[in-house]
């Protein structure tokens, strides 16, 4: 199994790849090698991204079947059912990166925003779900000058919630804390630019490894 710096590594190169639209052959050929995962699996990364559409993770870090393990939630969020996943690949599979992974753009950041600034009265209690879980990250934000710049504001806010799932995740299990003192484990934050097709790893990166 990789370790969190190799692993990171290759996520770094696969997404150079896909930002220069170019498709590694292993890649492309992992679809015939399906058989080969029927008894089991080896992911060298546990990504937690968004559900949006447009952040497909495989493709944009060019990796292909059995590469990765991946969770994707409006938001990316961090829940009890998030975090046991990411246990369950840790400690069954030994993956030892986690990847929280946000974009520009991100549609439940802006609802969340609009919320806190004009809230509603008819909102789901499912979608206020997800709100209240971003709204820990962002609020703060509101309180600065930041308010009057709303595009920069979203952009932080992204940056602010990935943060904040991060910090969740080292800080909020047992499991993940243990295997991060003491097994290697990193759990780094990172932003999808819609943009460029680029990756930004800013938040956990050790300093010898930032990019």
């Amino acid at each position: 199994m990789l370790t969190a710096i190799e692993a990171l590594n290759r996520l770094r190169e696969g997404n150079r790849r896909f930002a220069t639209s170019v498709r590694s052959l292993d890649t492309l050929m992992s679809q015939t090698r399906r058989g080969e995962f029927v008894d089991g699996q080896e992911p060298f990364a546990v990504i937690l991204g968004c559900s949006d559409s447009r952040v497909p993770v495989e493709i944009i870090f060019d990796q292909g079947l059995g590469d990765l393990f991946v969770i994707r939630v409006a938001g990316n969020i961090v829940a009890a059912s998030q975090i046991g996943s990411i246990e369950f690949a840790a400690e069954r599979f030994g993956t030892r990166l986690v990847v929280v992974l946000g974009h520009t753009h991100c549609g439940a950041v802006k609802a969340t925003l609009e919320e806190l600034q004009r809230p509603s009265e008819n909102q789901s209690r499912n979608l206020r779900s997800i709100v209240d879980r971003i709204r820990p990250a962002v609020e703060g934000l509101l309180m600065t000058d930041l308010r009057h710049e709303p595009d920069v504001l979203a952009q932080q806010a992204v940056r602010a919630n990935v943060r904040v799932s991060a910090n969740h995740l080292r800080y909020g299990s047992e499991v993940l804390e243990h295997l991060s003192q003491h097994d290697g484990l990193l759990v780094v934050g990172a932003e999808y630019s819609l943009e460029t097709g680029e990756v930004e790893f800013f938040d956990g990166i050790p300093s010898a490894d930032a990019q």
